[in-house]
């Protein structure tokens, strides 16, 4: 289980990601683009992944890590349960989620896990 200040830090960790207010939940934003959100009424995130790492996440548990059950999950969104993911694998996909938006802008390291 990853509790909500964990996740923060977690998301907070990468370079220039700020977290500001989206609708109701808290994003994590690299450059104006978000790669993770976060419902503390729920206990769960929501991050951004390629459709082809979406799936990779995905085989682990169904029950932990599921696509986002609409056009977004199409698009990669991708729910994981705080309360029954681990923190090592949470850290593998939010380095992934920020991976995928810092790599798009050519002036980013990218992070490695």
């Amino acid at each position: 289980m990853v509790d909500i200040e964990t996740f923060r830090k977690l998301a907070l960790s990468f370079p220039d990601t700020v977290e500001l207010p989206h609708f109701e939940k808290a994003s994590f934003r690299f450059k104006k683009k978000i790669f993770a959100t976060l419902s503390v009424v729920d206990k769960r995130a929501c991050l951004k992944f390629s459709v082809i790492d979406q799936s990779v996440f995905c085989s682990f548990d169904k029950v932990i890590i599921y696509p986002v059950p609409n056009k977004w999950g199409k698009q990669g969104w991708t729910f994981i349960e705080l309360k029954k993911v681990r923190k090592d694998m949470l850290k593998d996909a939010l380095t992934v989620a920020y991976n995928e938006i810092a790599g798009k802008n050519k002036t980013a390291g990218k992070i490695l896990c």
